[in-house]
């Protein structure tokens, strides 16, 4: 295979990551040790999320055939990316508390779900709870009708009950 179309593949699985992903987080690692690099990617090390470093070149050509040409021009510096294909807001967690502590590391840059993202969105972004305590709000906040629906139905029920105890008592009195 030629050094061409060994470069068009490596493209063309950036251009399937970026379409794949619901979250892309650009950095710049520069002055970041080993040490610290090693312990970011075991931080990123979970179902879905992948940390690359990318050349410039094939990440803007990546960029441009799918559809980014306005972000493909921002590619500027050492460039590692984050790809997350599940959950967005668990490496935005992620990479953000890593940057508050390692001040060498800087978020340029991201793309949810095919919009541009600035660092102070990704900040946002991971603010946000986890996914599985969002899903656990919504199932909340729609069963708590049907809960208080419940219960004033059986609210009547027993008062219902407890008139009906009562005119008993009264018979059984007289």
């Amino acid at each position: 295979m030629s050094k061409i179309e060994e470069k068009k593949q490596i493209v063309q699985d950036i251009k399937q990551k970026l379409e794949n992903s619901t979250l892309v987080v650009c950095t710049d690692f520069r002055g970041l040790n080993v040490d610290q690099i090693t312990e970011l990617r075991q931080k990123l090390r979970v179902p879905g999320v992948e940390y690359r470093v990318l050349k410039n070149t094939m990440f803007r050509f990546a960029l441009q055939e799918a559809g980014y040409e306005d972000i493909a021009q921002q590619v500027t510096g050492p460039n590692a990316v984050i790809f997350s294909q599940n959950d967005p807001v668990g490496p935005a967690k992620t990479i953000i508390d890593f940057a508050k502590t390692n001040k060498e590391l800087e978020v340029k840059m991201g793309i949810l779900e095919g919009q541009l993202l600035l660092p102070e969105g990704i900040k946002n972004l991971a603010q946000l709870p986890p996914r599985d305590v969002l899903l656990a709000q919504v199932v909340g906040t729609l069963q708590a009708p049907i809960t208080s629906f419940v219960r004033v139905l059986n609210a009547n029920l027993t008062g219902l009950v407890r008139a009906l105890d009562g005119i008993r008592e009264q018979k059984e009195a007289s």
